[in-house]
């Protein structure tokens, strides 16, 4: 059973995630915008009520414990669910004020991805008796599921195999292949298909790389940030990329995309998190599966 000595205030936990992520009292206090002594007794008080050391100190800074592992793990995840309520508890409240605007839902998709499918979903979903307002909010590479943790966002379009659908619900709505996107003038763009294998031993080409949670894999290709980079660096021959077959939308007349034949099918969905009563969101995630259904037929 919880007692008053074990639970822990939203305070603290912003303390501690601040000093285990800078790894110093010093800049930690500087982020929060306090002085270090105050923040060093907070986190000596948390460590006596709780039992536990959790921070080793030293005179180069600080390291982290096995239970400074699992609190930064719980408190970040905590501090997103606070912030995450009181945003759409903000978007919300609106609606439910006498003459106030009507309901708005933010909807994250990654830049300059899914533009047919979006157009076609906004469309479909504008056209339903009480609709709510639509934010659609640019993200850059695999943000997609920070902002549906931390209440930015209250869905989100999200792609297998890359973005992870783990703590999300979350409906299926296209199927594609993929495509290898080369500078037009490059041997390869003359190809009718090719394979993982080819486009994965260029040697003059080397695959961009792609954050996956947070880190790069090792590699002698480009670390890609958006989507106008690789677009830049393709036209430029410094790097090649294996994308969805509808990002041809976007390609550039520097650029040829070659189908390759053995790369793992995309799907795209729309994810929210698992929590939501929202009606309202409910009704755009139904409008988006009937109308990929009714397209796809």
């Amino acid at each position: 059973m919880d007692t008053l000595e074990t639970r822990l205030e939203t305070r603290e936990l912003r303390y501690f995630v601040a000093v285990a992520e800078e790894l110093h009292f010093g800049r930690a206090a500087e982020r929060l915008g306090m002085a270090q002594p105050p923040l060093s007794r907070a986190i000596q008080q948390l460590e006596r009520r709780l039992g536990v050391v959790l921070l080793q100190r030293n005179r180069r800074g600080v390291r982290l414990t096995a239970a400074d592992e699992v609190l930064l793990r719980e408190g970040r995840a905590a501090l997103d669910a606070t912030a995450a309520a009181a945003r759409r508890t903000r978007r919300a409240g609106g609606a439910d004020s006498p003459g106030g605007p009507r309901e708005r839902l933010v909807l994250a998709v990654k830049a300059a991805a899914s533009h047919e499918l979006l157009r076609t979903l906004l469309d479909a979903y504008a056209a339903e008796p009480d609709s709510a307002e639509i934010e659609v909010l640019p993200c850059g590479i695999s943000e997609q599921g920070q902002l549906l943790r931390d209440g930015r966002a209250d869905a989100a379009l999200m792609y297998t195999p890359w973005n992870s659908l783990a703590g999300f619900d979350s409906e299926p709505l296209t199927t594609e292949g993929q495509v290898a996107v080369l500078p037009a003038g490059h041997p390869l763009a003359a190809r009718a298909t090719l394979s993982l294998a080819e486009v994965r031993d260029v040697p003059d080409l080397p695959l961009a790389r792609w954050p996956t949670r947070g880190a790069y894999a090792p590699g002698p290709g480009p670390e890609i940030h958006d989507q106008t980079q690789l677009a830049q660096l393709i036209a430029l021959g410094r790097t090649l990329a294996v994308v969805p077959a509808s990002a041809r939308s976007w390609l550039w007349a520097e650029h040829t995309a070659v189908p390759v034949t053995d790369a793992p099918p995309v799907v795209t969905h729309i994810a929210w998190p698992p929590h939501s009563r929202s009606l309202t969101l409910a009704a755009l995630v139904r409008t988006a599966t009937r109308t990929v259904r009714a397209a796809a037929r």
